[in-house]
């Protein structure tokens, strides 16, 4: 008999062939920000997507209850995540700009951007947090922010209603608010920064309860194995230039010229091929008080994932 798993995750063709051997899975297709809240207050299911950032944020508390394993379903460039009329990073200093939530993994992204390659004072910011689209929204994590940050709530206002009033001078989100961007050739930044830092952020990580983890432990790494072959498969179709398996002409030619820059694996898992990517973000999400100690990478996940058996 095989072992009954529950997970959520997105439908991405990269996880459609998701099977791993000794689990009888059962998948639940949502929303992801449904998935994200779900799993963060109720841990509904044993294994779930959840954001980079929730997870080190509970990772970094005392006993954690989820592991997660070196699978990164989401990756975005976040240069395209200012949306906002001003023409440098540096002009944000003294204005106001809205997020979702602070512990948002984008504009955890963002705001070491912001810092680290732009010389921002995140200090001189008057940060509004409020809904995207929808008032309402709430942080889903404690925070210990730094001194000097300020972050006021407006549960009855969204980014997208205070960006048109004038409210705000800008917002960092993930998803669109409307309004223009800061970086109109973002991509070609992006670009630049990963060839400069080797950083392709992370934006979503598998986990696991930790009760379902420590009951039956090589689940992490059967699981890990099938995520590696579906995405496989992923990228196989994605290259493949006689047939349209996605709706977008050139698709094969744009993911050869990604596959000159980050390698044959362009989407990698495992920490090795990801450790710069890993070690930033861990040293913006402390710096930011989303996590409340630096973690190191191998923490983060089920030791039987961080090697594999060679012949």
């Amino acid at each position: 008999m095989k072992l009954p798993l529950s997970l959520a995750i997105s439908p991405y063709d990269h996880v459609r062939e998701l099977r791993p051997q000794g689990i009888e899975l059962t998948v639940l297709s949502l929303q992801i920000e449904e998935i994200f809240y779900r799993f963060t207050r109720f841990r509904e299911w044993h294994a779930s997507e959840m954001s980079f950032g929730k997870v080190v944020s509970i990772l970094s508390q005392p006993a954690p209850d989820i592991i997660a394993i070196p699978v990164f379903p989401s990756r975005v460039f976040r240069h395209s995540a200012i949306y906002t009329k001003l023409r440098a990073p540096k002009d944000l200093e003294g204005k106001r700009v809205g997020i979702p939530e602070w512990a948002q993994t984008a504009g955890i992204y963002v705001r070491g951007l912001l810092q680290h390659e732009y010389g921002v004072d995140l200090r001189r910011i008057e940060w509004i947090q409020a809904g995207v689209r929808e008032a309402g929204r709430e942080e889903k994590v404690d925070l210990k922010l730094p001194a000097g940050i300020r972050v006021t709530p407006q549960p009855g206002k969204t980014l997208a209603g205070m960006l048109k009033s004038g409210e705000l001078d800008a917002a960092i989100s993930a998803r669109d608010p409307g309004g223009a961007r800061m970086f109109s050739d973002y991509t070609g930044l992006e670009l630049e920064y990963f060839r400069k830092t080797r950083v392709f952020p992370i934006m979503h990580v598998v986990v696991l309860r930790r009760d379902a983890y420590e009951r039956d432990r090589w689940i992490a790494m059967n699981l890990f194995k099938a995520f590696e072959e579906s995405k496989r498969a992923s990228l196989q179709r994605l290259t493949e230039i006689g047939i349209s398996h996605i709706p977008m002409p050139w698709l094969p030619e744009h993911a050869r010229r990604w596959q000159d820059v980050a390698g044959e694996d362009f989407w990698p898992y495992g920490i090795n091929a990801n450790r710069p990517t890993l070690e930033a973000f861990l040293q913006y999400a402390h710096e930011q008080g989303v996590a409340t100690r630096r973690l190191k990478v191998e923490e983060l996940f089920a030791p039987e994932t961080l090697e594999r058996a060679k012949i």
